[in-house]
């Protein structure tokens, strides 16, 4: 099987910005939001998302109001998932610890990418 290029681990609920499912950081956020984690889940929540901030470029129209105008949502690409695997898992299993449902997409098709940097896409339209 050939691997696809662009993978997305995603919530089963919808973001009310862009219709689609929430990505892997919002799924999580919504549960600190809602006092779901433990303390130390959180903890973990912020260190691991403080290293994605730290190694990944941040896409433009994620500011500090998370503004969204064009509705686009990321994927990661999947010659680049090694390098942040460990702390990918580490969102997905605070996932699995509350049971919270989450698939991971592999797909060649995305719709039309308004941003690209080494690590990911955004993209609209998809």
């Amino acid at each position: 099987m050939m691997i696809k290029k662009y993978m997305r681990i995603q919530g089963r609920e919808l973001a009310y910005r862009t219709g689609k499912p929430v990505g892997v950081f919002i799924l999580n956020w919504r549960r600190i939001r809602d006092g779901v984690y433990s303390d130390e889940d959180c903890k973990l929540y912020e260190q691991t998302e403080n290293w994605f901030k730290q190694h990944l470029p941040e896409p433009p129209f994620y500011g500090d109001n998370n503004d969204n105008p064009q509705g686009a949502i990321t994927y990661f690409k999947t010659e680049k998932y090694d390098e942040m695997r460990e702390k990918a898992e580490i969102l997905m299993s605070l996932l699995d610890k509350y049971n919270i449902p989450y698939d991971i997409v592999f797909t060649d098709h995305i719709g039309k990418i308004i941003y690209e940097d080494d690590y990911q896409v955004a993209v609209i339209d998809g």
